[in-house]
């Protein structure tokens, strides 16, 4: 199956690069581009991407005003949505994590992580580049004002090891390894961890753990 994507970055250059790294792929395409939030909005809308891309400082819609349209709470359906940009220790980045993006990456990230990326987000998964994982959820272990989602059920002491670890940004392959348990095992317990926290996906089960005090 074709990956579908949809690219929205305010640089002609920044488009027109990352349509190269996407196209050079065998399974994905780029289905359309747009130069501002609102249209990559009434894009994304009518094509239905798999996957989009979207900078964070875009003119006539932000790309965290973007996300939230199509991917916020509420939303029926929501896209998939990875971010690409420079913000790596922006507040706006946190907003994208909370308008219900899948995925983060600095745009030196290299082609490789974009790809990656892309094919983690179409898989229902999610990809974040390292150097943000800890310092922008670090972040979210300062006091806010906003209280923490209570777990629908208490979180077992090995889904609270598994949930830590993904706050660390380890992939399910490298928990695995750490916790000598198996692949599958790993997924059962980030599915649980979902379900118990209603997240919605990693990276908001990432923000809680932080957010809740493990982390420190």
């Amino acid at each position: 199956m074709t990956i579908r994507v949809l690219i929205a970055d305010d640089q002609e250059m920044v488009r027109t690069g990352f349509r190269m790294i996407v196209d050079s792929q065998p399974d994905m395409t780029v289905v359309g581009d747009a130069a501002d939030g609102r249209r990559a909005v009434e894009l994304a809308r009518r094509l239905r991407p798999d996957v989009c891309l979207f900078d964070i400082r875009m003119p006539v819609m932000d790309g965290l005003e973007a996300t939230r349209l199509l991917a916020g709470p509420g939303v029926p359906d929501p896209l998939r949505i990875v971010i690409v940009t420079t913000f790596d220790m922006d507040e706006y980045v946190y907003g994208a994590l909370r308008g219900g993006a899948v995925g983060f990456l600095l745009k030196d990230g290299g082609p490789a992580l974009l790809v990656e990326a892309i094919r983690a987000a179409s898989n229902g998964g999610s990809l974040v580049s390292p150097s943000i994982t800890v310092r922008l959820l670090e972040q979210l272990a300062r006091p806010r004002q906003a209280t923490p989602v209570q777990p629908r059920e208490p979180l077992t002491e090995r889904e609270l090891d598994v949930v830590r670890l993904v706050a660390r940004g380890r992939t399910n392959e490298e928990i695995a390894g750490e916790l000598f348990v198996s692949l599958s095992t790993v997924k059962t317990h980030v599915g649980s961890i979902h379900r118990k926290l209603g997240t919605r996906n990693r990276v908001e089960s990432a923000a809680w753990a932080w957010e809740s005090g493990l982390m420190g």
